[in-house]
């Protein structure tokens, strides 16, 4: 059993709650849009993490994080890509990627809209975390945290932060 926290577009922004929330995980996922390099290497600090590099990160992080990460996580195969839309809409690239690499669970970002959604025709589970930090559309900061169990993804949350102009 791996305990995953999932986050994305922190926009350099990293509220403390999110480590609380994620002191139980065993690995940390950044679906991209860090933001700032002090963002992964705190989230880097605490747990295994695994990021990839979103259209607003700069050198940096590019230096320091993938576009694409694909790997296996005990029996779920994953794929993880900042820019990666959802099931019936998803961008090129994604659709490409999810055609060789053939995921169990698709892990994106970039849209700031939270959504869990089965893909029936390619038989996977799309995950988009929502965005975590204070920059964008969004109206509410959230993460998500859940369990693979071999081959099953369970326990899924959805954590609210709070109001992305709140001030902590």
């Amino acid at each position: 059993m791996t305990r995953i926290g999932l986050i994305s577009d922190t926009h350099g922004y990293l509220d403390q709650k999110v480590l609380e929330y994620f002191k139980d995980c065993d690995e940390i996922w950044h679906a991209g849009d860090i933001g700032d390099a002090n963002v992964s290497d705190k989230l880097s600090s605490v747990k295994k993490y695994r990021a990839v590099f979103g259209n607003v990160d700069g050198t940096e992080i590019r230096l320091m994080h993938p576009l694409v990460e694909s790997f296996m996580c005990e029996e779920v195969n994953v794929l993880i890509l900042h820019i990666g839309g959802y099931p019936n809409h998803y961008s090129p690239d994604a659709k490409k990627l999810l055609q060789e690499k053939k995921p169990d669970l698709f892990i994106s970002g970039h849209s700031h809209i939270l959504k869990v959604v089965r893909d029936k025709d390619l038989n996977l589970l799309h995950i988009n975390p929502g965005a975590a930090g204070k920059h964008g559309m969004h109206k509410m900061r959230t993460i998500v945290r859940f369990v693979i169990n071999g081959k099953r993804i369970e326990d899924l949350e959805v954590i609210e932060l709070g109001k992305r102009g709140a001030i902590e």
